[in-house]
């Protein structure tokens, strides 16, 4: 065991940012520059592919086969087809289409390429018939996929640190606009692949650059071809109220509920997903049977439209705000029900993101609890919205930005209550998760 003389200096301490003033990081900054141009071009097409497969699928072919509208019972077959795809996808092609939602959102690393086909399919014909789920986490995959595979082509033997570096942009770009701001996005896959530190500056700039070079493109796909960005944006936010005791009382209550009812969530899809996975074909297609079960029970009982209960919810958080007051309080409750039923579903074989499905959820959550005395009706939606997002996805500081920033100025008004919601619903959920059983080593 060796020391410094006495009287000697110490050795300097290595400089943990020494990589970003090399050469081979600029290098590695351009490539992110350049390969965030055709990421987001991929990103935009898979976006706009899925929207014109729900088109048509719930508008287009029911007319076509002489309906004047999209029957009630019309998700059921369409599900169940979709289960089947969705199976034999996983069973056959490489890589069992990528990441399971059941799991939530965490960083399994980059996709092989020959993983992608495989994610791109399962995804698209899960969101494309309506599945409960969202299309962030099959983005994150192929925008991380691609930008690999790109890189490989570009310069080979690159080193694996760098590799990593270049699938983590590739992410950023897919995402950059979906989530309302590339900042959103960022905070995502930061937060969700716990990076920290110096590690996190390294990854964070490049990541920054592709999502940012992605957002205008996304924004100049979307005026030259007039399908919009497909980003997450609320037009019509009420006046918020000033968080006063009633309003902190209130956090308490809805991030408690919201950990119970999350919590519930997730366990019932792992739950499926294990019953699944030994009766991969027949089982997946009986989930999407249940699914649209599920819608047919709601659009029955209500007289409103199937669509609330499928699909992510990205496009109708907007219209849910808006429109509040046409729904009853029941009505809420019973749409809570029926979606949160279905999202669990989905979550156990299908794929696709759980990000916008919890917010959806949430976000009816908080209407409905609006209804009782002293909780507005904005801060209700956002304090829903936050409590029940980090009771799936375990994202404390995604969950507080996603509840706030959508909201625009009322955001800055309700993120204390906000951020008590979450800080209960965290710490509760995970009390009522049981902790993963110790390894031989660890024990």
């Amino acid at each position: 065991m060796s020391a410094t003389p006495a009287g000697s200096p110490a050795p300097p301490a290595p400089d943990p940012f020494a990589v970003i003033r090399t050469r081979g990081y600029a290098v590695l900054l351009v490539m992110t520059a350049l390969l965030g141009i055709p990421i987001s071009a991929a990103a935009f097409g898979f976006l706009a592919l899925v929207s014109e497969l729900q088109s048509l699928t719930y508008t287009d072919l029911p007319r076509a086969l002489g309906f004047h509208g999209t029957p009630s019972w019309w998700p059921i077959p369409l599900l169940a087809l979709a289960g089947l795809l969705v199976a034999l996808t996983i069973r056959h092609l490489p890589g069992e289409a990528g990441h399971k939602p059941a799991e939530g959102l965490v960083a399994t690393g980059t996709p092989k390429p020959i993983d992608l086909p495989g994610i791109a399919l399962a995804a698209l014909a899960s969101l494309g018939a309506g599945v409960v789920l969202g299309p962030e986490a099959p983005l994150i995959a192929l925008g991380g996929g691609l930008a690999v595979f790109f890189g490989r082509a570009m310069k080979r033997g690159m080193q694996p640190e760098a590799m990593a570096v270049l699938g983590a942009s590739g992410s950023f770009a897919a995402v950059s606009t979906l989530l309302g701001s590339p900042l959103l996005g960022a905070f995502l896959l930061m937060e969700a692949a716990g990076l920290g530190g110096a590690t996190m500056a390294i990854v964070l700039v490049p990541g920054l650059l592709s999502a940012g070079i992605g957002a205008l493109f996304f924004t100049g796909l979307g005026s030259w071809t007039g399908l919009g960005t497909f980003s997450l944006v609320l037009h019509q936010v009420p006046q918020a109220a000033r968080p006063d005791l009633a309003g902190f009382g209130w956090a308490v209550v809805i991030g408690a509920l919201a950990a119970l009812g999350g919590t519930g969530i997730r366990r019932m899809g792992l739950f499926l997903q294990h019953r699944v996975e030994r009766r991969r074909v027949p089982v997946t297609v009986l989930v999407g049977v249940l699914v649209g079960v599920v819608a047919l029970v709601y659009a029955e009982s209500t007289g409103k439209e199937a669509s609330e209960v499928l699909y992510s919810g990205q496009d109708a958080l907007g219209p849910l705000l808006a429109g509040q007051a046409g729904y009853s309080a029941g009505a809420l409750v019973l749409l809570v029900l029926c979606k949160a039923l279905a999202y669990g579903l989905s979550l156990s074989g299908f794929r696709g993101g759980p990000v916008f499905p919890s917010m959806f959820v949430g976000a009816a959550f908080g209407l409905a609890m609006a209804h009782l005395p002293g909780l507005d009706v904005t801060s209700g939606f956002a304090m829903g919205v936050g409590a029940l997002c980090v009771a799936m996805l375990k994202l404390p500081m995604t969950s507080v930005l996603l509840a706030t920033l959508l909201l625009g100025s009322q955001g800055l008004t309700v993120m204390p209550v906000v951020i008590v919601a979450v800080v209960v619903s965290y710490v509760l959920s995970l009390r009522l998760t049981p902790a993963p059983a110790p390894t031989p080593a660890s024990a």
